[in-house]
C-alpha cells in the first residue's frame, strides 16, 4: 500500500518538526518519517547530561512559539526537550517513528517523490509518495570517529560523545577526549568534576569565548561589520583568559564570527574548562599518531597511557546513502553545495532544512526568512 501526501519530511529533529508545524498552520498535508523511536533523538538520547544551550534563548526558538519569559536566558537540556515536546503537541506534528528510509527517488517524468522506508516495529517495507520532499536529517545524523592506527587494539573503553552521559563511571581513570570543540571541552570538564584524570587531544586552533561574549557579539553584528565585532570580542577574550598558547591551545588567524559564517565552525563556549586547563587539571595534548595497546602516541612524540577514549569528533550527514538523484543539491559529504541563504532549495520539489551549519539559529532564521508558504 502506498501512502500519499503533499509533502514528505525525513527527520523529526528540530528542523523536521518546525517544517511540519509551518505546513500544518497552512493546512498543507505532510508526513514526517523518523528512524528513531522519538522526536529530537539527538537531544534526548545522544547528548551528555550537563548540556545547556550555548546561545541565548531568543536565538534558539522555533517558528511561531517563543520561549516563555520565565525561562532562563540559557536553557538546560531538560527545559529545551520539554519545549520541543510542547511544540510537537501544540502544532499537531505527528511523526511516524521507527521508519528508516532506504531510498528516496523521483524518476524522470514522474510528478512525485517515492520514499521507501523500513518499519522497525513490523520489519515491513512501506512506500510513501509526495509532490515535495524535505530532507531534515541534518548534518548530525551519524557520529563520526576518525581512523586511527591501532584503535582496534586499544585495551580500554572507546565511545563517541553521543554515547557519553556523564563522567561518574570514569572516576579515578585516565581518559582522553579527542576533539576540542564545545562537546570535547565540556566533556573534559565534566570528567574532571567526576573525579577522572582528563586530557584533551587538540588538532586545530580554536577560539574560546564566554556565553556573554557570544551574546554581545551577536547583538553587535546587527549594527557593525563582522571584522569589527571579531576584533572587539577577541580583545575581551584575551582580557578574560589571557594567552593559552603555552598550555597547548592556539588561536585561529580569522575571527570567531567570520569562521562561523564561512565554515560553520563555532567558537568554544567556556563552561569552566579554561580554568581547569590553567590549573593543569585538564592536560592539552596534540593530535594522535597511533595507538599500541593502552598507550597512545601523539604528534609531539610523547606517549601516554589511558583507560578510556571519548571521541568528540562530531557527526556526519548520511543523506547520500538513501537520496537518489538529488539534482546536485548535496556534495559527496551530504552537505548542500550552495552557501547560505540559498542552500535550502533544490530542483523538482526537493528542499532541505537543518543543513546551514548554523545550529538552531540557522533553523530559526531559515523558517523566518523563507516561510513554508514561499518554499512550496
Amino acid at each position: 500500500m502506498i501512502q500519499e501526501t503533499e509533502v514528505i519530511i525525513i527527520g523529526a529533529g528540530p528542523a523536521g518538526i518546525a517544517t511540519s508545524a509551518c505546513l500544518n498552520i497552512l493546512s498543507l498535508p505532510n508526513i514526517v518519517l523518523e528512524r528513531e523511536s522519538c522526536t529530537a533523538s539527538l537531544w534526548k538520547n545522544k547528548s551528555y547530561d550537563r548540556l545547556k544551550l550555548h546561545l541565548a534563548k531568543q536565538y534558539c526558538q522555533l517558528p511561531h512559539m517563543p520561549f516563555p519569559s520565565r525561562f532562563p536566558t540559557f536553557l538546560s537540556k531538560s527545559l529545551f526537550i520539554n519545549y520541543l515536546d510542547t511544540y510537537v503537541s501544540w502544532f499537531g506534528v505527528n511523526p511516524m517513528l521507527g521508519r528508516s528510509v532506504e531510498s528516496a527517488l523521483r524518476e524522470d517524468g514522474e510528478k512525485c517523490w517515492r520514499v521507501v522506508a523500513r518499519n522497525a516495529g513490523s520489519g515491513e517495507t512501506e512506500v510513501f509518495e509526495g509532490r515535495f520532499l524535505v530532507v531534515a536529517t541534518g548534518e548530525n545524523s551519524e557520529g563520526f570517529v576518525p581512523e586511527v592506527v591501532g584503535l582496534e587494539g586499544f585495551g580500554g573503553e572507546v565511545v563517541h560523545s553521543s554515547e557519553y552521559g556523564n563522567g561518574k563511571r570514569y572516576e579515578g581513570k585516565d581518559v582522553l577526549v579527542v576533539g576540542c570543540g564545545n562537546s570535547g571541552m565540556e566533556i573534559a570538564y565534566d570528567l574532571v568534576n567526576c573525579g577522572a584524570r582528563a586530557a584533551v587531544s587538540v588538532r586545530s586552533p580554536v577560539h574560546v569565548l564566554s556565553k556573554e561574549m557570544v551574546q554581545l557579539g551577536m547583538c553587535m553584528l546587527k549594527l557593525l561589520p563582522c571584522d569589527v565585532v571579531d576584533k572587539m570580542v577577541q580583545s575581551l577574550a584575551k582580557l578574560k583568559y589571557g594567552d593559552f598558547s603555552h598550555y597547548g591551545l592556539q588561536t585561529p588567524s580569522k575571527g570567531p564570527f567570520y569562521l562561523k559564517r564561512t565554515t560553520g565552525r563555532s567558537p568554544v563556549i567556556d563552561v569552566g574548562t579554561m580554568h581547569k586547563i590553567k590549573t593543569r587539571d585538564i592536560q592539552v595534548l596534540p593530535s594522535i599518531t597511533s595507538i599500541k595497546g593502552d598507550f597512545i602516541e601523539f604528534e609531539n612524540g610523547k606517549t601516554n597511557r589511558f583507560q578510556a577514549i571519548v571521541f568528540a569528533t562530531g557527526y556526519k550527514s548520511t543523506v547520500r546513502k538513501w537520496l537518489k538523484d538529488d539534482g546536485e543539491l548535496f556534495n559527496e559529504d551530504g552537505i548542500p553545495k550552495k552557501r547560505r541563504p540559498d542552500h535550502w532549495k533544490g530542483e523538482n520539489g526537493l528542499y532541505c532544512v537543518g543543513f546551514a551549519r548554523a545550529g538552531l539559529l540557522g533553523i530559526s532564521n531559515l523558517m523566518a526568512d523563507v516561510g513554508a508558504q514561499k518554499v512550496l
